[in-house]
């Protein structure tokens, strides 16, 4: 697929990616190349998305998953939920390739009734 613009601005939406307000491409997980890549190396944007979260899920790092403070308590979303959750972005964008690519496009039938001529 060519990029464009258009469909940088929509792979970013589609990888929860969208450059913060005041913001730039570095405050991303994806520079505007690595973007460009993932368009130019997909056959459709639910592909590139597809791929997006695969990568999004290898970069993913262990963090602190609870602390306390005092009598406050602080839990934050563990690795494996953050792993499960891009994973099924993956797959989701991935079964949209897949249902695109079964659709049957083989057209339509038009039926002619010629004319009774005398």
């Amino acid at each position: 697929m060519e990029p464009s613009i258009i469909l940088r601005t929509r792979l970013r939406k589609l990888l929860n990616e969208v450059i913060p307000v005041g913001g730039t491409e570095a405050s991303t997980n994806f520079l505007d190349g690595e973007i460009d890549l993932l368009l130019t190396e997909a056959d459709s944007l639910y592909e590139a998305a597809s791929v997006g979260w695969m990568e999004k899920a290898g970069l993913l790092q262990g963090d602190i998953e609870s602390y306390s403070d005092g009598t406050e308590k602080y839990d934050l979303t563990s690795l494996k939920d953050r792993l499960n959750h891009a994973l099924s972005m993956a797959q989701q964008y991935a079964d949209k390739v897949t249902k695109d690519a079964t659709k049957d496009v083989s057209g339509f039938m038009i039926r002619v009734c010629p004319p009774r001529v005398l």
